[in-house]
């Protein structure tokens, strides 16, 4: 008789979690920050889907400019990792990070990018 019981607790778990992961985009909140640390505004950064595309510097997957805050928020994208370029003035992130790793799909994603 338990058995019958836990089966379908069991069954609504599974489907709960399903369903919690097609709620939720995949997303990337990404944070630019300049070589002392303080937060970088009015920057540009764009995220590139390969490696070619962001040596070329083409198909750009979505691009946006940071906020007062430093912060930019992509929303929708795949679940892979990304190459990312930031620029504000002379300033930007080549020589060092400039591959996010493999963004989880349904979640919320952050990542810190540097520029100099």
């Amino acid at each position: 008789m338990k058995k019958l019981l836990i089966l379908p607790f069991v069954l609504v778990l599974i489907t709960v979690a399903d369903t919690h992961a097609q709620i939720f985009n995949t997303s990337l909140t990404l944070t630019v920050r300049d070589d002392l640390g303080n937060t970088v505004e009015g920057a540009t950064v764009q995220l590139f889907g390969t490696e070619a595309d962001y040596l070329a510097e083409v198909n750009v997957v979505v691009e946006d400019v940071t906020d007062k805050k430093g912060v930019v928020k992509f929303k929708k994208l795949e679940p892979k990792p990304y190459y990312v370029i930031a620029r504000k003035d002379d300033l930007d992130n080549s020589g060092g990070g400039e591959q996010i790793g493999k963004l989880e799909e349904g979640k919320f994603n952050k990542a810190t990018v540097i520029i100099q």
